[in-house]
């Protein structure tokens, strides 16, 4: 093992310890290493840095400011064991802060999402993407946290999903309605007439009996919104399957102002339900909901009505 590969090992495991999780770092920063030893390059520069981070050199901005901020975080490390190591400012291929409109889809395209995916070659690949399409659609899970997801985190009596150490190291525990609850009891009989045994813990499976892995669930999606016929509404309102969450979102306070329920004591629970720690997170996902803001300004008007 090179010094660089065995200083990427110590450097993982030092964060890992603080809690961490470090999966996408790794994977960059062992590409960069390899980067840094086809040009027989021993330690981390600025020059070698920036000339990596801008790969590819048709790539976003800020996935070239991201690329460069793992690089940068590592390189900090590295100085306490190697003076020559070179830093990258933080100045340097800045991150431009900005957010796509969320997608938002109503419940015929959700529906033509999980009708297309009866178009897939498997059986059970049919099975885990119209099962793992609807799961999204009426929880909010983040995709990490559904492919993540162990057998044993369901619970079919009581009805609930248990998502553990997800962002920010957080777990919580999902209530369903019984329908959810029935469509994930039915999926292990799918999953247990694929070809190939399951030979992991994880509830979704591809045809493989692996678990999920979390670019061929967007491949797939992407490629069930194009079969859907979901195309860009803006240059920055296209469908993700992350929108999925920021749908459960808005339809959970939408129902609330329609039924009358109370949309203050939605809004007290769904941050928790959707495993945000901040508040400020849901409040984003509802704020570009046109037809929530008009709910909203109706109500504040008809309660000011109220006290003239």
């Amino acid at each position: 093992m090179t010094p660089l590969r065995q200083a990427l090992a110590d450097y993982l495991t030092l964060r890992r310890s603080l809690g961490y999780k470090l999966d996408r770092p790794e994977k960059l920063l062992s590409q960069f290493i390899a980067y840094l030893e086809a040009f027989g390059t021993p330690t981390v520069t600025v020059t070698a840095a920036l000339a990596w981070a801008r790969l590819p050199a048709n790539g976003n901005s800020n996935w070239w400011s991201h690329r460069l901020s793992v690089v940068r975080q590592f390189a900090l490390y590295l100085c306490s064991i190697d003076p020559e190591t070179e830093v990258p400012a933080p100045d340097l291929l800045p991150w431009s802060a900005h957010r796509a409109t969320p997608y938002l889809y109503p419940d015929a395209e959700v529906e033509a999402l999980t009708v297309g995916a009866g178009s897939l070659r498997f059986p059970i690949r049919t099975a885990t993407y119209q099962t793992l399409v609807g799961l999204l659609a009426v929880t909010g899970m983040r995709v990490g946290e559904a492919v993540r997801l162990d057998r044993d985190d369901f619970d079919p009596v009581g009805g609930a999903l248990l998502v553990r150490w997800t962002k920010f190291n957080k777990t919580r525990e999902l209530p369903l309605h019984p329908s959810t609850a029935s469509a994930l009891s039915s999926y292990p009989h799918q999953r247990a007439k694929t070809v190939a045994p399951a030979r992991t813990t994880a509830f979704f499976i591809s045809p493989a009996g692996a678990r999920l892995l979390y670019c061929n669930v967007q491949w797939t999606f992407k490629m069930l919104a194009g079969q859907a016929g979901l195309g860009p509404r803006s240059g920055s309102c296209r469908p993700r399957i992350h929108d999925l969450r920021h749908s459960f979102a808005v339809r959970s306070l939408l129902e609330a102002y329609r039924d009358g329920h109370g949309p203050q004591a939605r809004m007290a629970l769904l941050p928790t339900y959707l495993g945000h720690v901040d508040p400020a997170g849901t409040y984003w996902y509802l704020s570009a909901a046109p037809e929530l803001m008009a709910l909203a300004g109706q109500r504040l008007e008809a309660n000011q009505a109220g006290r003239r």
